[in-house]
């Protein structure tokens, strides 16, 4: 597109652009937001980094290119004789300018991300083994250390915890979600919130999040309400003479249509979206960013069936969804059970939520109550007795033992659901063929969720570890360098988290630590061939 009309004038991210302009010493006349075009002189802002989601992941990410680092604490002695020995050999680096590969070889965790493990043991070590060794850090802000960036998220910071079902516990302890530099017990005392066991509610470790953000000076790089709605890549093009001249977003298809006419260098990403107003208005806003880390998690799409009737008002497919209906009375009274398919946490959270409520429960899932993979086998029962009471009544309560379908729980294990009916019906079929019909009042379908990366070209596909398929946590998660988390198939895209398997807290923090040191060494580069003159570039120096 050529860009010919005038810049949005607004309040959007006005501030942040003001105090981009004064720390990076750039007079910024006009704010970085476009409606439709862009007059082609316009000077527009180019931000180093930009981070979609404001959950644990881009905080933790955010934290580090704000020039928090870590170092070796000077009476640390780490439980791994071979990492503190490593550890001692650069005492006087921080953990960021250190070789992560070196640091992290030979560890073992419960990541498949090297530099996840390296930063969790360091955080927690051997908290594997039931210890409760303290950090071997410390932290130092260093300013000059500071890369400029942003955190666009749909709400506030915490991301998806605040929206989570309130009255469950999180299955790790409360020091496992905590952030670096700020210990939950200790922000938990300071607040006098009286936490009562290891574990907690995703409504404190909301409020952590939000307050860790506010704590360790990092609102100015958040903003809240921001909804994106396309991410895509800028190219330039040179002539034959070696002038070159800017194009947006030139597809695959075109690109292979004039390979060998010319030359196309790609340059930075265009980040489109909108920030909704207190009034509702949606303000559309452009932004430009030499690198994009996504730190999305995987809550965005809740999994389906893809069966027959699954779109039905009375078919759910959230905790959140099932504890308003249960909240409104909806459920009051029912002589009908509450059918919850699915055998993972999150259904387990709704067999616990109808129970005690005295809402009868029909539970129906796929594997077999032997099935070493369930979640229940890897929970330790003196930890989680709220789960492994579900899994009892999942392998004692089954439909061929107790033939009564409206007592308190039935379960209905190696069953398959085929198809929900108007009436509040719906269609089973067991392992060996044969089909059952059950009513019920309500449906929850709880199997999983999914990242909704359709502000990606192609929603993203083309990137994750198996081509031309949807991004899934464990399936099929983004594909990136172990050390630096950049996509292997995408230059200057990042990603961390979920989004490349790491579903815990204690682990997507490595993928923050990845993205610093990889941005640090380029930023670097970069200052190093300005000040001889050699370089310049696009977007922010």
């Amino acid at each position: 597109r050529t860009y010919s009309g005038t810049e949005t004038e607004g309040q959007l991210l006005n501030s942040f652009v003001q105090y981009f302009g004064d720390s990076l010493g750039r007079k910024i006349k006009r704010m970085p937001l476009i409606e439709e075009t862009v007059l082609p002189g316009d000077s527009l802002l180019t931000l180093p980094v930009v981070i979609i989601g404001n959950g644990p992941s881009g905080i933790c990410l955010s934290y580090l290119l704000s020039g928090y680092r870590p170092y070796l604490s000077p009476e640390a002695i780490h439980p791994n004789p071979i990492l503190h020995t490593k550890l001692e050999e650069a005492r006087h680096l921080s953990i960021v300018d250190q070789d992560l590969e070196y640091l992290s070889e030979g560890l073992e965790g419960r990541s498949s991300n090297p530099v996840a493990v390296l930063f969790d043991t360091l955080l927690h070590p051997d908290a594997d083994f039931g210890y409760d060794y303290p950090p071997v850090l410390h932290w130092k802000l260093e300013q000059h250390n500071y890369i400029p960036h942003i955190v666009l998220g749909k709400g506030p910071p915490g991301g998806a915890w605040h929206s989570m079902e309130g009255s469950m516990l999180t299955i790790s302890f409360g020091d496992w979600m905590e952030l670096p530099g700020l210990s939950f017990k200790e922000w938990a005392a300071s607040k006098r919130r009286n936490i009562k066991s290891d574990r907690v509610m995703p409504e404190e470790i909301a409020c952590y999040y939000k307050h860790y953000v506010k704590v360790m000076g990092l609102q100015k790089n958040f903003r809240d309400n921001v909804y994106i709605t396309s991410v895509s890549r800028l190219y330039r093009e040179k002539d034959d003479e070696g002038r070159s001249h800017e194009n947006e977003d030139i597809s695959t298809q075109h690109l292979e249509m004039e390979d060998g006419q010319k030359s196309l260098i790609k340059r930075n990403w265009e980040v489109r979206g909108y920030q909704r107003a207190t009034d509702g208005s949606h303000v559309p806003f452009c932004l430009f960013a030499e690198n994009v880390a996504l730190a999305t998690g995987t809550f965005d799409s809740p999994g389906r069936l893809q069966v027959e009737g699954e779109d039905f008002p009375f078919v759910l497919h959230s905790m959140s969804d099932f504890g308003a209906a249960i909240s409104k009375g909806k459920l009051r009274g029912k002589a009908d059970p509450v059918l919850i398919v699915g055998a993972g946490l999150t259904a387990a959270d709704a067999v616990l939520c109808a129970y005690n409520n005295n809402i009868p429960v029909v539970h129906v899932f796929r594997r077999r109550v032997t099935d070493t993979s369930l979640i229940f086998k890897q929970l330790p029962k003196k930890l989680y007795p709220e789960y492994h009471k579900v899994y009892h009544m999942m392998c004692t309560q089954s439909h061929t033992v107790d033939s009564n379908q409206h007592s308190a729980y039935t379960s209905f294990p190696e069953h398959n659901v085929l198809s929900f009916k108007p009436e509040m019906k719906c269609v089973l079929q067991s392992a060996s063929g044969l089909k059952k019909i059950l009513k019920f009042s309500v449906a929850l379908v709880l199997i999983g969720s999914h990242p909704n990366l359709f502000f990606l070209k192609d929603q993203g596909h083309s990137i994750g570890h198996h081509s031309n398929q949807p991004i899934t946590c464990k399936g099929n998660p983004i594909e990136i360098d172990p050390y630096t988390y950049e996509c292997t198939k995408e230059a200057n895209l990042f990603a961390l988290g979920p989004l490349v398997g790491d579903n815990f807290v204690r682990f997507l923090k490595g993928g923050a630590l990845g993205i610093a040191r990889c941005l640090a060494i380029r930023q670097k580069k970069k200052h190093e061939l300005i000040e001889s003159g050699d370089g310049g570039g696009d977007g922010v120096p």
